[in-house]
């Protein structure tokens, strides 16, 4: 049985001024006071959900777009404000980082709804709410936006600071047991499905700084710059990937340098114990007129010319350097 919770999370009215006003869930109706503006939190796949999206007034194809189960990264421009759909790193307890976390925004320039599927927590908007009740509150959505777009690229910061840690240990590894190649496969992996992801978010910041209506001046710089860290780290990713798959080569590259030199060693020692096998081959034939059957001295003589062959060829072999 799948456990339900309430899709409505908080909401907050927060004035011009810095005022935070939590609101209830049956206070969605009230209208939003012009000098302030509205955040509403909540789950997008919960059985309530349409009827707390019907509560904010919101356009049918808005909260069809937030309750929509698959995103990617992308923002489409609409008359009455912009859908944003981000991810950002999976930081839950037992989840795999690479499996990104979906937010998806209704940005107005006095409302913004952020939503996110159920038991799949963003910690990016846990820090953005622990900011607002601190009493650092954004003066509007666009400046929220932003908050929330920098605790992102925070959160992408920190994971990416950990597989570049990662390869650099491996990079300076005298050598890589199995254990290690699989865990430098698996980063591999989480490279690829997070770069993925960052490729069409970057795109999509793109886009929103080309909306005037929804992003003053005043703040393109600082929607810049996060455009420009969400490029940054694609190349890092790219970066990161190429590293990985050096190691991996050169892993490979080892691994097959040790299998030729056992191979040459065996076949060297081959090389030595061939005369000897032919001559061991000869004399243990069981036929009539073999030299030394009637000498009781012919198995010493025979053993002591087989160990000087062999102390022969291998002199050679030094001699000619392929020992």
């Amino acid at each position: 049985m799948t456990n339900t919770e309430p899709a409505f999370l908080w909401a907050y009215d927060i004035s011009k001024t810095g005022q935070i006003n939590a609101i209830s869930e049956a206070e969605l109706h009230a209208p939003i006071a012009e000098s302030s503006y509205r955040w509403v939190h909540l789950q997008s796949d919960e059985p309530d959900t349409e009827q707390v999206l019907s509560a904010l007034a919101l356009p049918s194809s808005v909260a069809d777009s937030l309750m929509t189960l698959k995103t990617r990264p992308r923002v489409i421009p609409l008359k009455e404000g912009a859908l944003i759909f981000l991810r950002g790193i999976n930081v839950n307890q037992g989840a795999d980082a690479d499996d990104m976390v979906s937010l998806r925004l209704w940005l107005t320039p006095n409302l913004i709804v952020t939503a996110r599927r159920h038991n799949r927590r963003v910690m990016s908007v846990q820090d953005t709410r622990a900011m607002l009740e601190s009493g650092e509150a954004p003066a509007g959505t666009a400046e929220l936006l932003i908050a929330l777009l920098t605790r992102l690229a925070d959160r992408i910061h920190d994971k990416l600071e950990e597989i570049d840690e990662q390869l650099g240990q491996y990079e300076i590894a005298d050598s890589l047991n199995k254990q290690d190649r699989q865990q430098l496969a698996m980063l591999r992996r989480q490279t690829a499905n997070i770069r993925r992801h960052l490729a069409p978010q970057r795109d999509a910041l793109d886009t929103l700084i080309r909306l005037p209506n929804l992003i003053h001046d005043t703040l393109l710089f600082e929607l810049r710059d996060q455009a420009d860290r969400m490029t940054r780290y694609v190349e890092d990713l790219d970066l990161a990937r190429e590293r990985s798959i050096v190691l991996q080569d050169e892993l490979r590259n080892q691994i097959a340098d040790q299998q030729g030199i056992r191979m040459y060693l065996l076949s060297m020692i081959t090389a030595i114990f061939l005369p000897l096998s032919f001559l061991t081959g000869v004399f243990g034939m069981n036929v009539a007129g073999l030299p030394g059957t009637e000498t009781p001295d012919a198995f010493n003589t025979l053993m002591m010319s087989m160990g000087g062959i062999a102390v022969v060829m291998l002199i050679a072999m030094l001699w000619k350097r392929w020992l």
